[in-house]
Protein backbone atom coordinates (compact mmCIF):
# COMPACT_ATOMS: atom_id res chain seq x y z
CA UNK A 1 0.00 0.00 0.00
CA UNK A 2 1.43 3.55 -1.30
CA UNK A 3 1.67 6.17 1.73
CA UNK A 4 -0.38 9.03 1.00
CA UNK A 5 1.35 12.64 0.99
CA UNK A 6 -0.30 14.95 3.81
CA UNK A 7 -2.53 16.66 1.27
CA UNK A 8 -3.98 12.97 0.54
CA UNK A 9 -4.18 12.55 4.13
CA UNK A 10 -6.41 15.35 4.77
CA UNK A 11 -8.31 14.76 1.87
CA UNK A 12 -8.88 10.89 2.31
CA UNK A 13 -9.54 11.57 6.30
CA UNK A 14 -12.89 13.88 5.10
CA UNK A 15 -13.64 10.95 3.05
CA UNK A 16 -13.51 8.34 5.29
CA UNK A 17 -15.51 10.33 8.11
CA UNK A 18 -17.98 11.13 5.35
CA UNK A 19 -17.90 7.32 4.25
CA UNK A 20 -18.86 9.01 0.83
CA UNK A 21 -19.82 12.34 -0.86
CA UNK A 22 -19.81 15.02 -3.80
CA UNK A 23 -17.16 17.14 -4.17
CA UNK A 24 -19.30 19.77 -2.60
CA UNK A 25 -19.42 17.26 0.26
CA UNK A 26 -15.62 16.86 0.95
CA UNK A 27 -15.09 20.31 0.35
CA UNK A 28 -17.89 21.70 3.05
CA UNK A 29 -15.91 19.03 5.07
CA UNK A 30 -12.29 20.34 4.84
CA UNK A 31 -10.70 21.47 7.23
CA UNK A 32 -10.03 25.91 7.47
CA UNK A 33 -8.46 27.16 5.30
CA UNK A 34 -9.83 25.28 3.22
CA UNK A 35 -7.77 24.57 -0.51
CA UNK A 36 -9.29 25.14 -3.75
CA UNK A 37 -11.89 23.04 -5.33
CA UNK A 38 -9.73 22.39 -7.63
CA UNK A 39 -6.88 20.98 -5.74
CA UNK A 40 -8.97 18.77 -3.90
CA UNK A 41 -10.54 17.69 -7.07
CA UNK A 42 -7.45 16.65 -8.46
CA UNK A 43 -6.11 14.80 -5.10
CA UNK A 44 -8.89 13.02 -5.26
CA UNK A 45 -8.29 12.24 -9.12
CA UNK A 46 -4.18 10.84 -7.81
CA UNK A 47 -6.53 9.10 -4.50
CA UNK A 48 -8.63 6.74 -7.27
CA UNK A 49 -5.18 6.51 -9.58
CA UNK A 50 -3.53 5.17 -6.21
CA UNK A 51 -6.57 2.86 -4.85
CA UNK A 52 -7.79 4.60 -2.13
CA UNK A 53 -10.76 5.84 -3.69
CA UNK A 54 -13.55 5.07 -6.42
CA UNK A 55 -16.86 7.04 -7.60
CA UNK A 56 -20.44 5.98 -8.98
CA UNK A 57 -21.00 8.80 -11.69
CA UNK A 58 -24.43 10.16 -11.92
CA UNK A 59 -24.14 12.15 -15.38
CA UNK A 60 -21.73 14.73 -14.85
CA UNK A 61 -21.82 14.30 -10.86
CA UNK A 62 -19.69 12.03 -8.68
CA UNK A 63 -20.01 10.91 -5.62
CA UNK A 64 -17.12 9.28 -4.14
CA UNK A 65 -16.47 7.02 -1.57
CA UNK A 66 -13.48 4.92 0.05
CA UNK A 67 -12.24 1.58 -0.96
CA UNK A 68 -9.34 1.14 1.60
CA UNK A 69 -10.58 1.35 4.87
CA UNK A 70 -8.87 3.53 7.75
CA UNK A 71 -8.17 0.42 9.74
CA UNK A 72 -6.26 -1.05 6.94
CA UNK A 73 -4.67 2.34 6.22
CA UNK A 74 -3.39 2.58 9.79
CA UNK A 75 -2.40 -0.95 10.31
CA UNK A 76 0.09 -0.55 7.47
CA UNK A 77 1.78 3.11 7.99
CA UNK A 78 2.13 2.14 11.39
CA UNK A 79 3.74 -1.12 10.73
CA UNK A 80 6.15 0.88 8.29
CA UNK A 81 6.40 3.56 10.74
CA UNK A 82 7.63 1.53 13.40
CA UNK A 83 9.80 -0.58 11.17
CA UNK A 84 11.48 2.51 9.68
CA UNK A 85 11.76 4.33 12.97
CA UNK A 86 11.96 1.78 15.96
CA UNK A 87 13.66 -0.90 14.21
CA UNK A 88 9.88 -2.91 14.24
CA UNK A 89 10.42 -3.00 17.77
CA UNK A 90 7.13 -1.31 19.33
CA UNK A 91 8.88 -1.47 22.76
CA UNK A 92 11.68 0.71 21.59
CA UNK A 93 8.78 2.84 20.54
CA UNK A 94 6.96 3.08 23.68
CA UNK A 95 10.32 4.01 25.55
CA UNK A 96 11.15 6.99 23.42
CA UNK A 97 7.64 8.62 24.21
CA UNK A 98 8.37 7.73 27.83
CA UNK A 99 11.19 9.01 27.78
CA UNK A 100 9.22 12.01 25.56
CA UNK A 101 6.84 12.48 28.67
CA UNK A 102 4.12 11.81 25.36
CA UNK A 103 3.37 8.71 27.12
CA UNK A 104 2.25 8.82 31.71
CA UNK A 105 2.43 6.07 33.56
CA UNK A 106 -1.40 5.98 34.16
CA UNK A 107 -1.81 5.31 30.01
CA UNK A 108 0.74 3.08 29.94
CA UNK A 109 -0.76 0.98 32.31
CA UNK A 110 -3.66 0.95 30.19
CA UNK A 111 -1.85 -0.45 27.20
CA UNK A 112 -0.78 -3.09 29.37
CA UNK A 113 -4.34 -4.06 30.82
CA UNK A 114 -5.72 -4.08 27.18
CA UNK A 115 -2.22 -6.22 25.76
CA UNK A 116 -3.37 -8.65 28.92
CA UNK A 117 -7.30 -8.79 27.68
CA UNK A 118 -6.40 -9.72 24.63
CA UNK A 119 -3.62 -12.54 25.49
CA UNK A 120 -5.89 -13.65 27.87
CA UNK A 121 -9.29 -14.04 24.60
CA UNK A 122 -7.41 -14.22 21.50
Amino acid sequence: MQKLTRAEEEVMQVIWDLEKGLLKDIMQAMPEPRPSQSTVSTVIRILETKGFVDHKAYGKTFEYFPIVQKEDYARAYMGNFIQNYFNGSFKQMLSFFVEEKDIDLKTLNELMKMAKEQEDNP
